[in-house]
């Protein structure tokens, strides 16, 4: 049989196919962002909290419309700075988060959070809401939920000269891991149950008005 360019068809070769590797969860190339979102997607459709990511505030400048069914926008700039990444609210408490994620091995740089969303954090937990980091350590395959009372603990000490990085080994003894699972690809709710709800294992649990 002839085919195009002159390419014949060749029998089948003895080799073996190459199968692929099964996949890993530590590799599975999804964002924190986009896990936090499906998490938070079955937390809301199961009835368990409502939690959404909030909208960056925009002002737009110019907007183009090179068709009339489509616009778009080729200048705009953020009315304000933002905050955290994530609130709701979730049996009666007022939930409010960062999510981070680094390729850093050994620690999370301050270099990318600011001093206006810690100070916010701060306030709500002293108005009694329950606020944390999420961290998630791409390289290792870890992700960790850090309360905002561990975290200001090292982020206070920057102002000395003594930190400019949350150590991994910190968060390690400070913080929670966060379980996997297919449907709950975050499940920090696990954590918030244990430390807010159920007692608590460290003392952000005595930290909460009541």
């Amino acid at each position: 049989m002839k085919y195009p360019k002159g390419s014949r068809h060749h029998k089948s070769s003895t080799k073996q196919p190459n199968y692929k590797q099964p996949t890993q969860f530590g590799n599975r190339g999804m964002t924190l962002e986009k896990e936090l979102n499906e998490t938070n997607k079955f937390y809301l459709e199961t009835n368990q909290a409502v939690i959404h990511k909030k909208p960056t505030p925009i002002q737009v400048v110019q907007v183009d419309y090179p068709k009339r069914s489509a616009a778009v926008i080729k200048e705009a700039y953020y009315q304000q700075p933002s905050t955290t990444d994530y609130n709701g609210i979730y049996k009666g408490k007022y939930i409010d988060f960062e999510a981070k994620q680094t390729n850093n091995k050994t620690s999370l740089p301050f270099s990318n959070i600011h001093e206006h969303q810690v100070q916010h954090m701060r306030k709500v937990e002293e108005h009694g809401g329950i606020s944390f980091f999420i961290i998630r350590f791409k390289a290792l395959s870890e992700t960790f939920f850090l309360p905002i009372r561990q975290f200001i603990k090292v982020w206070d000490q920057q102002f000395e000269g003594n930190r400019k990085s949350l150590p991994y080994q910190f968060i390690k003894e400070n913080g929670h891991i966060i379980p996997f699972t297919l449907q709950k690809k975050v499940d920090y709710l696990t954590i918030i149950d244990r430390v807010y709800f159920n007692g608590g294992d460290k003392d952000e649990s005595r930290s909460q008005k009541p």
